[in-house]
Order: structure tokens, then C-alpha cells, then sequence
């Protein structure tokens, strides 16, 4: 039986593959008057892999201008970040108030 398969002489790096990039999504903290500064830098240490120096930065910005971006992710990623952040705040008696708003 003959074949009629032909292979290039491509290699790995040559194939060009076409994908779709997933919509990103803004997780939001918004300041209030009863949430800690120091946990809001903790969640956004834990939960959002930032620095100290990066989490204190957003944490300001949140105080400052009343809310901050914690990150941008996809949107399943980010409503999961944003849930287990607040399952946290509630669980400490915070009420820190989370969005997910497309990027």
C-alpha cells in the first residue's frame, strides 16, 4: 500500500500556531472605612501573588482614590480570585467590597 503522506523538512519553531486570547478581566478593591490596610496588602500578598512593595502600592491607591486594581486575569480566573478574597474579608468580619469588570 503506498502512501501519500509528505513531511517537511520544518522543524518545531516553524509551525505557526493561531489561537484566541480570552477577554481579561479587572479584579477591583474598593476602600472603606473598616477594612485593615494590613489585610488588604495580606490578600493581595496571598491571593494575588503581589510583592510587599506591589501590594502596599495598590493598597495606597486603593485608599487614595477609592478602589484599585488587584490584577487582570481571565474571567474565570479573576471571579475566582475575587470570590476567595471575600470569603477571607467576610470571614474577618470585613465588609471589602470586590468587582470583576472587563479590561
Amino acid at each position: 500500500m503506498a502512501s501519500n503522506t509528505q513531511f517537511s523538512d520544518q522543524t518545531d519553531s516553524d509551525v505557526q500556531v493561531e489561537f484566541d486570547v480570552p477577554p481579561q478581566y479587572k479584579v477591583l478593591f474598593f476602600n472603606d472605612d473598616y477594612t485593615t490596610m494590613e489585610f488588604v496588602v495580606e490578600v493581595l500578598m496571598d491571593d494575588f501573588n503581589k510583592t510587599f512593595e506591589e501590594a502596599s502600592a495598590v493598597m495606597l491607591e486603593i485608599h487614595k482614590s477609592g478602589k484599585g486594581v488587584a490584577g487582570v486575569y481571565p474571567y474565570d480566573i479573576a471571579a475566582t480570585k475575587a470570590r476567595s478574597a471575600q470569603n477571607k474579608a467576610r470571614a474577618q468580619g470585613f465588609p471589602l467590597q470586590i468587582t470583576v469588570e472587563e479590561d
